[in-house]
Parts: C-alpha cells; sequence; structure tokens
C-alpha cells in the first residue's frame, strides 16, 4: 500500500471500532509527498550561472526514533541513548521542554508526597547550577545543552513527524517534514516512541486511541459522568508580569470577552489569589476535536484571558496592580489532553485510589484526580477543577500503558498514555510523564539488544527493565533491587568510617531512599568518611556507583513566580546533601590504588569507570557535600 493510501485508509479505519467516543477526522489529509519533487522550483544558482532544483529530500538511520522533546520525550530519548541505543529525537518546535519550555510555562510537578528522581531530577538540579536566575528562556537552554551533549543522540528542532511507512502492524519509517530546512526526512528505525501529546504518528500508523470521558459503568469510576461524551480537559495560557514601580494603565484588546466574575467567584469556584502569574483556569475545550479546534480555541483563550486581566487592572478591586504591568503573556496553548492511546492495560481511577500493585511498574504517580472542569472558563456556573480524591501515597505506573496493543514496536509516554480520563486526571503531570519517558526509552533499548517488541519485554523481560530503571534510580514503589550482577551485594563486610543514622549495610537492602517508618541510608558523622567493601575472594570491578542524598521530600521545580520558592523553603541550588567531592580506592596486592575521582557532582546517582581491578577490597572516601554537615549514601553498587 503507499504512504499516501494508508494515510487517508488506515488511519480512520483502525482507530475506531469499539471505542467510543473517538475522534472521527483522527488523520486530516496531507500535502502529497510529490509536492516535495520540486519540479517547478526555479532556483538560479548564482555562485555557478546555472539553474537547478535544490536537493530537499533526506534518509536517516537509526535504532530508536522519539516524536516530541517535552520532558517525557527528553527522558525517553536519553534513557534509550545512554542504554546504547543510537536515538534520533524529533521536536515540532525550535525549543525543547513542551508545556515546560519558555514558550508555554507549566512547572514541573510531581508527587506531593515525595519527589522524583532519574533523569527529571538530574535536570532539575541542572538548571539551578545553570539558571539561578530562574529563567524560563534561559532554562529552554538548559535543557538543549542537556540533550545536544548526550552521545549517541541526534536533536532534529522544527521537525514534525507527518506520516508513517508500515509493514503490516510493524512501523518501519516516520516521514518528517522539516520547517525551517523545506526537507522532507525519511528516518528508518527499528522502535519507535511517541510522546509529543497529540500522538499524531502514533495515530497515522493505525494505533488505536480513545477520546473523551468514559461513562461510570465501564470501568466502574465513580468520579466519570453518567454518560460517555466527547469533552476533555481544556487547553490553556500563561503570563508573567512585571512591577514597573509606578502607575501602569491597561487597554484591552479589539477582541476582548468581558470577564464575568461575578458569576466565576460564586461559591469561591475561581479566585484571583495573586496577580504575579497566570491563571490555570482560563482554560478552553472542545466537546468533540479539541485538536481540530486548536487555533480557535487559541484565539478564544487570549480574548478570555484579556478579559480577566481588564477585570484586574480596571475594576477598581486589585489596588495591588496598579503598578504591574504584563511581562510576557504566552502565545502557544498549553495542551492537558487529547488521544490516549491503547495499550495491554489501561490504568483508571480505582488502580490510583486503591494502591494497586502491579508486577510490570516501571515508576509511581502521587497527583490528585485532578479533574478540569470541561468546559473550562465558558462554564463558570461549575468549579474550575474537581480535585476529587488523591492516593495517600504514591502509586505504582505499569509498563503496559506505554505501548500499543496493535502496533508491534509503538510505545508512548505522558499524556496519551493507555489511560482513562478520570486516571489522566492524575498522570498528566510533568515529572510522572517524566517517569514514563525514561521506562519507554529504557525499554526500546532493551528491545532492540534482545530483538524484541515491548509486548515481549513486559510478558517476558520486564525484571531487567525494572532493574536497568532501578540502577538509573528510578524509583519504584514496593520493588526491591535484587540484581544478581551487583557485586555489592556479595561483599562480605561493610563498614563506615562513622555512623550517626541508620547502617553502611542498608546501602546494599535493594531501596533507594527511606519510606515512611523504614531508614534505608548510612550517614556519617561530618565529611571526610569512608565507606569500605570487603570481598572473600577477589573479585573483578571496573564499576562504582553511588546514590546519594537530594531530600526527595522538598521540592525542587524552578517557579514563574519566584515567591513560591520561598513559600515552599525551596534551595535554589544544588542540594546541599548532595556527594560533591569523593574518590574510589581498590586495594590491589595489599595497597589502596585510587581509581576514579568525583569532582563537583550534581547527581542523585554517582557512576565511575576505570579499567578493570582485581582486587578484595574496595573504599569509598566521600570528602565534600554541596552544604550539608554530614556525608549520606543510599546506595553503592559495584560491576565488572
Amino acid at each position: 500500500m503507499k504512504r499516501r493510501d494508508f494515510f487517508v485508509k488506515g488511519a480512520l479505519g483502525v482507530v475506531a471500532t469499539g471505542l467510543l467516543p473517538v475522534i472521527a477526522n483522527a488523520a486530516p489529509a496531507i500535502i502529497d509527498n510529490a509536492t516535495n519533487d520540486r519540479l517547478k522550483d526555479n532556483w538560479l544558482q548564482v555562485a555557478i550561472g546555472k539553474k537547478g532544483i535544490p536537493s530537499r529530500k533526506q534518509t536517516l538511520n537509526s535504532d530508536v526514533v522519539v516524536i516530541g522533546a517535552g520532558m517525557a520525550g527528553i527522558s525517553a530519548a536519553i534513557s534509550a541513548a545512554r542504554n546504547g541505543a543510537k536515538t534520533i529525537l524529533i521536536q515540532d518546535r525550535p525549543v525543547l521542554g513542551g508545556n515546560a519550555s519558555s514558550e508555554m510555562r507549566v512547572t514541573v510537578n510531581g508527587a506531593p508526597q515525595e519527589r522524583e528522581t532519574g533523569i527529571v531530577e538530574e535536570i532539575l538540579i541542572e538548571n539551578w547550577v545553570y539558571n539561578k536566575q530562574e529563567s524560563y528562556p534561559v532554562w529552554d537552554h538548559v535543557l538543549y545543552n542537556f540533550v545536544v551533549r548526550e552521545p549517541n543522540l541526534e536533536l532534529m528542532l522544527n521537525t514534525q513527524a507527518v506520516d508513517a511507512v508500515m509493514d503490516g502492524t510493524t512501523i518501519k519509517s516516520a516521514i518528517c517534514w522539516g520547517g525551517t530546512t523545506e526537507t522532507e526526512f525519511t528516518i528508518n528505525a527499528t522502535q519507535f516512541i511517541d510522546c509529543s501529546g497529540d500522538g499524531l504518528l502514533a495515530a497515522i500508523a493505525g494505533a488505536e486511541y480513545r477520546t473523551g470521558r468514559e461513562g461510570k459503568e465501564e470501568f466502574g469510576e465513580s468520579y466519570a459522568p453518567d454518560q460517555a461524551d466527547g469533552w476533555v480537559m481544556g487547553d490553556c495560557i500563561m503570563m508573567v508580569t512585571k512591577d514597573m514601580g509606578r502607575p501602569m494603565p491597561f487597554k484591552a484588546p479589539a477582541y476582548v470577552i468581558p470577564f464575568d466574575h461575578e458569576t466565576a467567584f460564586k461559591d469561591k469556584h475561581r479566585r484571583i489569589k495573586q496577580v504575579k502569574e497566570g491563571f490555570w483556569w482560563v482554560e478552553v475545550a472542545s466537546d468533540f476535536d479539541i485538536i481540530v479546534d486548536r487555533e480557535k480555541n487559541r484565539h478564544k483563550l487570549m480574548a478570555y484571558f484579556y478579559g480577566v486581566w481588564d477585570y484586574i487592572k480596571n475594576s477598581g478591586d486589585f489596588p495591588e496592580a496598579d503598578n504591574i504591568a504584563l511581562d510576557w503573556i504566552g502565545s502557544i496553548p498549553g495542551r492537558r489532553e487529547s488521544r490516549r492511546f491503547m495499550g495491554d492495560y489501561i490504568l483508571k481511577q480505582n488502580d490510583i485510589l486503591e494502591d494497586s500493585h502491579f508486577e510490570d511498574a516501571i515508576g509511581f504517580g502521587g497527583w490528585s484526580l485532578d479533574e478540569h472542569n470541561p468546559g473550562g472558563i465558558e462554564n463558570l456556573e461549575e468549579p474550575a477543577s474537581y480535585f476529587h480524591d488523591r492516593s495517600k501515597n504514591v502509586y505504582e505506573v505499569p509498563y503496559g500503558i506505554l505501548y500499543s496493543k496493535n502496533i508491534d514496536n509503538l510505545s508512548f509516554a505522558g499524556r496519551n498514555a493507555s489511560l482513562t480520563h478520570i486516571a489522566l486526571s492524575s498522570t498528566r503531570i510533568i515529572s510522572t510523564c517524566s517517569l514514563m519517558g525514561q521506562a519507554v526509552g529504557t525499554g526500546a533499548a532493551i528491545c532492540l539488544n534482545k530483538g524484541i517488541n515491548p509486548r515481549e519485554l513486559r510478558n517476558k523481560h520486564i525484571n531487567e527493565l525494572q532493574e536497568q530503571l532501578m540502577r538509573d534510580d528510578v524509583f519504584i514503589p514496593n520493588r526491591i533491587a535484587v540484581d544478581e550482577n551487583d557485586l555489592a551485594k556479595k561483599a562480605k563486610v561493610i563498614m563506615g568510617s562513622s555512623t550517626v543514622s541508620g547502617d553502611c549495610k542498608l546501602l546494599v537492602d535493594g531501596v533507594s531512599r527511606d519510606r515512611t517508618d523504614e531508614i534505608h541510608h548510612w550517614e556519617a558523622n561530618g565529611v571526610n568518611a569512608e565507606l569500605q567493601l570487603e570481598w572473600e575472594k577477589p573479585v573483578e570491578i571496573s564499576k562504582v556507583e553511588l546514590k546519594g542524598d537530594t531530600n526527595v521530600l522538598r521540592r525542587m521545580m524552578m517557579h514563574k513566580n519566584p515567591q513560591k520558592n520561598i513559600q515552599n523553603k525551596q534551595v535554589l541550588d544544588v542540594p546541599p546533601e548532595l556527594i560533591k567531592t569523593a574518590s574510589v580506592e581498590a586495594r590491589i596486592k595489599g595497597q589502596w590504588i585510587e581509581v576514579a575521582q568525583i569532582n563537583e557532582n550534581i547527581t542523585r546517582v554517582i557512576k565511575t569507570s576505570f579499567n578493570q581491578v582485581k582486587t578484595t577490597a574496595i573504599r569509598v572516601k566521600l570528602k565534600e557535600t554541596w552544604g550539608y554537615k554530614n556525608a549520606k549514601l543510599f546506595e553503592i553498587r559495584c560491576y565488572s
């Protein structure tokens, strides 16, 4: 079947059966690829004095292709590349970060009970090294630096996946359009990961998905509507203001929609608590197809926002706004919900509230069931959001919701995962999406290595995926690391120079953070502390890995309003508990030989690698933290 024919027939025919409600026009027609042949291009090549046709087609080959470079896509691409897969990351915008970028400025929130670690934490810490001024445009470049320096990873900005080449139920290639280079790219790969949110590539490939709200009866969800409908949570735009130190008048644009504040504030459904940053409840949704309504909704959002701001500035009810002026307003709406692709499992309301255990868990969430009013600001009679309920503890996120049930080599992560509408109201939070991304990226690399696809990985090799994720500092609730290759677990003696809290033997117990009533760390008395492992017989070691402390109970994200950081008692720097300087020594023929140095470390998981040595003992010298008085670790691992 030709690509063009598949695009028109396949995506419309495969998507819909049995899944209600769905978007009827799932895959709107695109320009035929033949137009890119440029046969009428009348280019005079001045340098050689001849006319010609510019070359605007390229073919690229990769192991893994990740579509969408929000925080989920970044995490997926980085983890795939770090685990040995040649990876291409495709982003349709000029900046990285998706909803978290300077274009939309959504805070990188996560589970309120305890913070996520892994790649998303690495990025947040690095931001405080390069961006203490809390600038969103600089944050964009922190993300850019984080991605482009990664070996094995190629980044393509201003590029959108617009078509798929299929071989039955397998994606062979993604056809992408470079908007700034006028180039059509054919990208061949073995594994594809759609983290784009709306999921155009996945939809074109024929992956089953649904949109809208399920009715109560389908999954026994008490917070679902009585009957299924097409509503999804809406888009919104944000703003940031600036205190000018003098009165700043405001005149609304011609397209403004006046704000009905009397209805909005009735029953405290909406409140204006501050005038420094945008109001998430300035939100517009659609009752059938929020994707096709994108531009119409963008215009309405701007009109509604300026109506709210006009009320704030000119009603006289907010004298604190007299000297305040708008400094930035989003022009691209941040999206909460559109397509949700179906996997081998669908995460539901009761999975979250009842702390369901999954044998294929790959991370956790913890945000409340925060279902926004589907009508948004156009439905002022109802609350802006229904904070239905919350799991007391963090809940498990299973791998079975992160790959397609009917497209063999397609994974996804973020808000387009296999979820009910009610479950999505919790899992859509950015740090939760990032954990999903790290899982599918790591999974794609394992699939590549074994010559399998995600379903077989889940059914036969899920332990390997979980062990690698935990090694890379993803916390999986109710899961203990039992890596058989970890030589630290086989040490006969583990001893520390001093102890004020915990026990150094806990560093190999397989749990890398404290739990509510359980300690899983070793904390020395002061710095210049030493940790030593002894083996009964010589072992060959080339890697020593540590997990330090970043205080996962303390928030770390950047806010649009710096005052929130003060309120949250955040540390606007590298976490002071983190190990900054250390060294690793091996005892070789009775002599201690330094094999690795750690300097200016800013990551919780510290991985050292050196020429393999045969030894009966390893000694780690913890010399300096970023400010905390004691050296503290949660884990040590050793590998040959």
